[in-house]
């Protein structure tokens, strides 16, 4: 996360892992829409400008509109949580691909497992221990795994983990601004993998449709990731396939759907965004 580690230096210009300091910022940007006032806590000050300097990069040379993007999608996210602790107290946060999320610190989770590549969990370890001593955040039962999830074998591992800490909780499971950067056998295994838990979850997810393939702004975006040693093969879900994934009643809203329920119209049509989707199914018991 710092500029003061290798790890937190090199992750702010080479790898997947800068995702994070994009989302991040982009969180930061519009804290009342992502409903996210802890965002700018996430990055020391020292280091921001750095992060606001790739932000920049990014938006001038892909779009410069991922802050309503992100900001939307983690303000579905943020609802559905809500509700399902609403449903039942006692449920059990499972984050994948966490980022800097605050989520575990905003809604009174008992439990959280934040499941992340190493060096970014490494780095939000750190700054968790100085956030929460500063008092910026509460204290929390939050436990940071590290995994590569391009791997069925740890999938399945994740599974099994999952089980032991939930212990017959109910589990809310997400998978946010990931899946994209999987393989796609991995990417479906995730996905899915709720029903694998033995208990009652509800399960969200954000997600490219197939027909985004051909968006113009992730073709940008996919030059600007080959330079910077990111993955720019990516995996994306046909809308009609999710029932048989997640459900039968799944909500899933796109950018203008987003749009209209959080800002009442639709500023920026979703031809030149990246189409990001929200998923999100009941709250139901295990099958």
């Amino acid at each position: 996360m710092s500029s003061r580690t290798d790890s937190g230096s090199s992750s702010l210009r080479h790898g997947v892992e800068l995702t994070a300091y994009l989302v991040n910022e982009s969180r930061a940007r519009m804290p009342d829409l992502a409903g996210d006032e802890t965002a700018r806590a996430w990055i020391p000050e020292t280091d921001r400008p750095a992060v606001r300097d790739l932000w920049d990069e990014y938006a001038d040379t892909v779009y410069p509109h991922d802050d309503l993007v992100v900001s939307l999608r983690r303000r579905r996210v943020f609802e559905a949580l809500a509700a399902a602790l609403r449903e039942d107290p006692d449920t059990v946060l499972v984050e994948c691909g966490a980022g800097f999320s605050s989520y575990p610190w905003q809604l009174p989770f008992t439990t959280a497992l934040g499941i992340d590549l190493p060096r970014i969990a490494e780095a939000k370890g750190r700054r968790i221990a100085e956030l929460v001593e500063a008092g910026v955040l509460p204290e929390r039962d939050v436990r940071l795994l590290t995994a590569d999830l391009s791997s069925t074998a740890a999938i399945d591992a994740l599974a099994d983990t999952v089980r032991e800490v939930a212990a017959g909780r109910p589990v809310a499971f997400l998978v946010e601004g990931m899946l994209y950067y999987l393989p796609p056998v991995a990417a479906r295994a995730l996905a899915g993998l709720g029903s694998r838990f033995g208990t009652k979850t509800v399960t969200i997810i954000t997600y490219w449709p197939d027909f985004a393939e051909s968006n113009r702004v992730l073709a940008k975006q996919r030059d600007w990731f080959r330079d910077r040693s990111i993955p720019e093969d990516a995996t994306y879900f046909a809308r009609g396939e999710l029932p048989s994934l997640l459900g039968e009643a799944v909500d899933d809203q796109g950018p203008d759907d987003l749009q209209q329920r959080y800002m009442g119209a639709v500023s920026v049509p979703e031809d030149d965004l990246i189409p990001e989707y929200v998923a999100v199914t009941p709250f139901k018991a295990a099958p």
